[in-house]
């Protein structure tokens, strides 16, 4: 069997916090993700699923335990990582195509080469004929396509999501759903999907991770055995979706009252 492409063990991370003292925001997390797995992260609201990103990608470092890539200790960012944030990470001054040219031509690409690649992401990502069109022209899902194309185009073998489609409304969000599947089928990169939409996990994942309220834990892992390729607005109406929703709620639904419980303390 080969190794898994990510891997975390007893991964904990601490931050210092306003009041002098140390906030722990992930603790002994232990998580695996083969070459073309896709992998959904849910938690309550806070619990550190964006810093379990953060911990892959190299941006932050891990205060205790282990966190590889491709077999190697994560210590700066590793080669062939690709990161979609929440927020578009467009450039507001460039066109479309420079936009989606601009990862390669990061990487040393010529100009040429670059803007070709561009040119076949931004097809595929349906945008074709608005390769000249500038952020403040395009609609959220537009944008979203651009953002997706900015990521894809170089590549990666990993793939880092956080809530990607958060900010889209419910249409525009599952049409970005079917998207991303279709353009990630058959690259074996593997995904890791940070989300707070529980449909979405299911949908899109062949492993839901669930984590417990902070400090996060990784608390059950769930199998996702629907058939691909998946139509998602379709797999929701099924019966064998509903009935894991229902498992993974069950298990969600708890840590989410903990979030709550403790947040109406603090306040109080």
């Amino acid at each position: 069997m080969a190794p898994p492409l990510i891997e975390l063990a007893g991964a904990t991370k601490r931050f210092p916090s306003g009041s002098g003292s140390v906030h722990t925001a992930v603790r002994d997390l232990d998580l695996t993700v083969g070459e073309g797995e896709f992998v959904a992260v849910v938690g309550p609201t806070g619990c550190g699923k964006s810093t379990t990103l953060s911990l892959v990608s190299g941006l932050q470092p891990a205060s205790a335990g282990m966190v590889r890539v491709n077999g190697a200790d994560v210590r700066s960012i590793p080669d062939g990582v690709g990161y979609m944030f929440q927020t578009d990470a467009v450039m507001p001054w460039r066109s479309v195509l420079d936009n989606v040219a601009s990862g390669p031509r990061f990487r040393g690409v010529r100009k040429a080469e670059a803007r070709a690649r561009a040119a076949d992401w931004i097809e595929r990502v349906g945008l074709k004929g608005f390769e000249k069109y500038y952020p403040h022209q395009l609609s959220g899902g537009m944008r979203k396509r651009v953002a997706l194309a900015q990521t894809l185009v170089t590549s990666p073998r990993i793939l880092l999501m956080d809530e990607p489609f958060s900010a889209l409304d419910v249409q525009t969000r599952a049409l970005m759903q079917d998207e991303l599947l279709r353009l990630w089928a058959g690259s074996d990169a593997a995904v890791i999907f940070v989300t707070h939409d529980l449909d979405e996990a299911i949908a899109l994942a062949d492993r839901v991770v669930v984590m417990t309220a902070s400090p996060a834990t990784v608390k059950d892992v769930f199998e996702v055995p629907l058939p691909r390729p998946r139509a998602v607005e379709e797999l929701r109406l099924t019966e064998e979706f509903m009935g894991l929703y229902r498992q993974v709620w069950e298990s969600l639904r708890t840590e989410v009252d903990k979030a709550r419980e403790r947040g109406a303390g603090n306040a109080a």
